[in-house]
């Protein structure tokens, strides 16, 4: 029987908590740090997020890049807090399920599954939209349904035989992928003489709601970055790992961010295309600095950074679901663990349903990938900011128990929850056009449903052991 160290308690005194027969240990600082990594899929933001901000925000995109990290930021600080005295697979909802009433640890349950398999759901539908790029004239001729179950099945399957293959895996297609980004973004900035453009700094002569409403979106291009702990029984030294991989895949994305919007708005400024309306912002770019090729793979390696995402999701989703079922808010049957893989072997088959159902029925229908991925996507931030909103309070619950309660020790998670407040808001405000404007329903829905099963006893507590 394997354990790891250690749960949250009321002082300094750590104890032990059971594996859950996941495999122990397995995973080094590295690959824990991939599975933020590729959760967060740094590589789709540029061809698909940057051009979104940058309709609302226009030359304010690296501005509201800049405001999402700040924010992101103060949740990860929050999160990494917590990770140094925790290692579980529970996540935020193991968090919050030590700090708080047991309705509200249910609450993020519920929120931080959804938003991992909407995530899914959501690169599913951008790795439907860069494959027909490939398939080219032979696309009309393969179902979208058929791309969308190969994905989900593919990922479903290595998140299925071993959580070790599934990491290196992960960080080797984000690594090539990001890099050919920054080289070409680099190129771009070089190409346009290597002055600072004062334009996309100027406040006064941009709206500060849609600089807002851009900033939200921007969010998106953040999430999952707390994945990592999920890995909390698998990872080696969970509670020094976890925390460096938490804060470091914020600071690296955001890093990337900031580089990729700033450098895709100096390429197209004065362009035939702008920025917003362009279907391959960087292939373009890479034409136009004299490296054609490169826009071309980096196509290819977005595509299979979607199906990483896309397994990162299922992964996170399924170690979510393990410990929901452990404490008797999940069928019982999720508990459980292959015997030889060590994999929450259940729980993953029904994460990678869950990703794969909203994803194959749209594109069943004749939605577009760009579609569904900007749809899912939004359904996702709304479980995210839930849990995020949780887990801060949780924080300042849990620094009045250890008796640390102090102006300095609450300005952390007030100013991370009224920073997720804002963004939960200006997701709603102002009312966004049809069908944005339906998915707060939809996601309510969901949430008082899947907190009625789980209330209601769906499952019952399973022995760790």
């Amino acid at each position: 029987m394997h354990e790891t160290t250690a749960t949250l308690s009321d002082g300094p005194k750590t104890s032990t908590t059971p594996s859950f027969g996941l495999r122990a240990g397995t995973l080094s600082p590295l690959e824990t740090l991939a599975q933020s990594v590729s959760t967060i899929a740094p590589s789709t933001s540029p061809t698909l997020t940057v051009p979104l901000v940058f309709a609302l925000a226009g030359d304010g995109t690296c501005l509201a890049y800049a405001l999402a990290l700040g924010l992101i930021v103060l949740v990860a600080l929050c999160v990494a807090r917590f990770a140094r005295e925790s290692a579980s697979p529970g996540s935020l909802y193991e968090y919050t399920r030590c700090s708080l009433p047991p309705s509200l640890a249910t609450v993020t349950a519920c929120a931080l599954f959804f938003a991992y398999a909407m995530t899914a759901a959501s690169v599913i539908g951008g790795f439907l939209n860069y494959a027909y790029v490939f398939l080219g004239r032979f696309g009309p001729h393969v179902p979208a349904t058929l791309l969308a179950c190969a994905c989900a099945a593919v990922a479903t399957w290595v998140a299925y035989r071993d959580v070790k293959i599934s990491a290196r895996l992960m960080l080797w297609i984000e690594t090539v992928s990001v890099v050919l980004i920054a080289c070409v973004i680099a190129l771009t900035l070089v190409r346009h003489g290597l002055h600072f453009d004062r334009a996309q700094f100027d406040v006064h002569r941009m709206s500060f709601g849609k600089l807002r409403v851009g900033g939200m979106l921007a969010i998106f291009s953040f999430v999952g970055f707390e994945s990592a702990t999920t890995l909390g029984a698998e990872a080696r030294d969970p509670m020094r790992t976890i925390p460096r991989a938490v804060i470091g895949s914020a600071l690296l994305a955001g890093a990337f961010f900031l580089l990729s919007s700033y450098g895709e708005v100096v390429g197209f400024r004065g362009s035939p295309t702008t920025l917003a309306a362009s279907t391959a912002p960087m292939r373009y770019l890479a034409a136009q600095v004299g490296v054609g090729f490169a826009g071309v793979v980096i196509d290819a390696g977005v595509l299979v950074s979607m199906f990483a995402a896309t397994l990162a999701c299922v992964i996170a989703a399924s170690r979510v679901l393990l410990l929901m079922a452990h404490n008797g808010l999940a069928h019982a049957g999720l508990s459980k663990t292959h015997a030889h893989n060590q994999t929450p072997a259940a729980a993953s088959l029904v994460a990678g349903i869950a990703a794969l159902l909203p994803a194959v029925v749209l594109a069943g229908r004749g939605v577009s990938g760009a579609d569904i991925y900007g749809w899912m996507g939004t359904l996702a931030v709304f479980g995210f900011l839930t849990a995020y909103i949780v887990t801060a309070a949780a924080l300042a619950v849990h620094v009045r128990r250890q008796g640390r309660l102090s102006a300095a020790g609450l300005a952390l998670p007030v100013s991370a929850m009224l920073a997720m407040f804002v963004a939960l808001v200006g997701n709603l405000y102002p009312l966004p056009d049809a069908p944005y404007r339906y998915f707060p329903y939809v996601y309510l829905f969901y949430l008082l449903a899947a907190f009625a099963l789980c209330r209601g006893g769906l499952g019952k507590v399973s022995d760790p052991e």
